[in-house]
């Protein structure tokens, strides 16, 4: 009896390549749809984006896998091609935060891929700004922190500026000390926007405690300081060192371990359903005792579940505050409707921020 063939190194290897060009012609094959179908939704003039379609895709493709391939690759590829897919159908244009390399342009990349065009901006306020006047499809912007709490230009540009909540997405923050030399002993200065600096204070007081720090308005420009500047030091995201070309002084220089920044997406229009979504609010109440017990009753009557609270005082008028609020689920829920039009009846100012899907690891 002859012994079976032995496979090969060559063998193996050449039925990958067989795979990968198979592969290849198949994500042809599916951008190719993807253009007829934004083509198709143009001629009825619906909206590009279908968030309940993607995310049924995804659970098909979950349920599918057996969990064969490990579950979150699987899910950072097609988060790539299903964004890929979508975006040629019209090229997008997301502001963010910049210069290059911030959190904020991190948040971008991993929210849309790298088939979106990012617009730095100087601050978040310019973001909001690039939205409203429509010179930018998107703007992705920093909201609160695990750490810190809310970043309140955020909550205060929400406040001024006509725009919707179109996402959100939870980004793990690992900061890292960053100059010329990657020498500790030639820093002279510090420099990192406010959040960072304080989420690093502990460790950078043990460090370097004679030391100054430098308030700048992001990650990116503290970076380009330390790259123009062998005295200066950023504290930077590690998307900083190759794009600035600096040294690792120190990793992960953080004072707590779990740092989540959330980041919201903000356009013109909200998403439709997803079947996992959040809706958010932005309120002021009536001037009365028990205003904000009777508006959280009308939730809490229809089972809606309020996941977040924030205040922030109106500007030139000493005592009123308006409420961030957001909840579980969307505004076309007819329990989320209704309790949102009673809660609106209740207010003195009532807006509607957006209804958009949740977070993937909420």
């Amino acid at each position: 009896m002859n012994d079976p063939k032995k496979i090969t190194l060559a063998d193996v290897r050449n039925q990958i390549d067989e795979i990968d060009s198979t592969f290849l012609e198949l994500l042809k094959k599916r951008l190719e749809c993807a253009k007829k179908i934004g083509q198709l939704k143009a001629q009825k003039n619906k909206a590009k984006w279908d968030p309940l379609r993607e995310r049924q895709i995804i659970e098909r493709l979950l349920k599918e896998n057996d969990s064969v391939f490990p579950e979150q690759p699987l899910l950072s590829i097609y988060h790539e091609i299903i964004n890929t897919c979508r975006l040629s159908q019209k090229k997008v244009v997301v502001a963010y935060l910049g210069p290059e390399a911030t959190f904020s342009h991190l948040a971008g990349v991993k929210y849309f891929g790298h088939a979106a065009d990012f617009k730095p901006c100087e601050t978040i306020e310019e973001s909001f700004i690039e939205v409203e006047r429509e010179r930018t499809q998107y703007a992705i912007v920093p909201v609160e922190n695990s750490i810190e709490g809310a970043v309140t230009s955020t909550l205060d540009s929400f406040i001024k500026y006509k725009v919707k909540i179109c996402g959100e997405l939870n980004l793990g923050i690992s900061h890292n000390l960053v100059n010329q030399s990657g020498r500790l002993e030639d820093i002279k200065l510090v420099a990192s926007h406010a959040q960072p600096l304080a989420q690093c204070r502990g460790w950078l007081k043990k460090n370097l405690p004679n030391v100054p720090t430098q308030n700048v308005f992001s990650t990116g420009v503290a970076s380009k300081m330390a790259a123009d500047d062998p005295s200066v030091a950023a504290v930077a995201s590690s998307l900083a060192i190759k794009t600035y070309q600096l040294q690792l002084v120190a990793k992960s220089i953080e004072d707590y371990r779990g740092n989540t920044t959330r980041f919201l997406l903000i356009g013109k229009e909200s998403p439709g359903k997803s079947g996992k979504d959040k809706t958010s609010l932005l309120v002021s109440l009536m001037d009365r005792p028990g205003a904000l017990n009777d508006a959280l009753s009308i939730l809490a009557e229809r089972s809606l579940n309020l996941t977040r609270i924030e205040s922030r005082p109106v500007k030139d008028e000493p005592g009123r505050y308006l409420f961030f609020m957001d909840m579980l689920g969307h505004m076309e829920d007819e329990d989320v409707r209704q309790g949102c039009a009673k809660l609106q009846e209740a207010c003195s100012y009532y807006e509607w921020l957006g209804s958009y899907p949740c977070a993937d690891n909420d």
